[in-house]
């Protein structure tokens, strides 16, 4: 079994989940007393989430990059980032390992695709919904159409994120908000949606929908399994 590397911490809501779900797949992929190999460096959120409001990207792909090196070095064979948004450190990151990093947002349209999904929402931080860097491989790599909410409601969106599920606050109010949301994109043609937040599915899950959902923080866990133990 390869060992994973997670870059933790952003929030440690989301990053509990990854653990867990890594070594429940391990466990059912291989039976017995399996359990996952993985190494985690947790960061402050608080600090990740200033630097974000700044705008002071540069500076968390140096803090990143320096982790998942740190990660290699102490051994890991595959490197996840236990967010989406923080994909966006993904080019410098790349620069300075040498084991495979799980892209989210790849490993999330491959789901889309499979699926035979044409057109999706994608939920998410303002950064993730609002910048290209996770729009544009849907787009251009599998050819998935994606939405976004409008911009009140990409704040609604963004808001009960940081303000709440980074908290751990479950907010039966919230969740009808996202569920709305998600309601409208129907009606524009949306036949699935992204769960493009890795604290989102602490809120929203299948049976809350009448249209697929997609589980970024399950599919790419559960993708670093099926790496690791092949």
């Amino acid at each position: 079994m390869k060992k994973i590397g997670l870059i933790g911490g952003i929030t440690w809501q989301s990053t509990q989940l990854y653990y867990q779900l890594l070594n429940t797949k391990v466990s059912e992929e291989l039976g017995g007393q399996s359990s996952c190999e993985c190494i985690i460096e947790s960061v402050n959120f608080a600090d990740i989430s200033a630097k974000q409001a700044k705008g002071d990207w540069q500076a968390l792909h140096a803090q990143l990059t320096d982790i998942a090196v740190r990660l290699e070095n102490a051994g890991a064979e595959v490197i996840l980032i236990c967010a989406n948004t923080m994909h966006l450190s993904v080019p410098s990151i790349k620069e300075k390992i040498t084991v495979p990093l799980l892209h989210i947002a790849e490993v999330a349209g491959k789901v889309v695709k499979e699926r035979g999904f044409q057109k999706v929402l994608l939920l998410g931080t303002k950064y993730t919904m609002e910048l290209d860097f996770y729009k544009d491989i849907l787009k251009n790599q599998f050819g998935i159409e994606v939405m976004v909410p409008n911009t009140e409601d990409r704040e609604i969106v963004h808001t009960i994120i940081y303000s709440e599920l980074s908290k751990g606050i479950i907010s039966n109010e919230s969740k009808q908000h996202y569920l709305d949301i998600i309601k409208k994109s129907e009606k524009d043609g949306a036949e699935g949606v992204i769960l493009g937040c890795t604290e989102i599915p602490l809120l929203i899950q299948q049976e809350d929908c009448d249209i697929a959902v997609v589980d970024t923080t399950k599919e790419h866990a559960y993708a670093a399994v099926e790496f690791a133990i092949n």
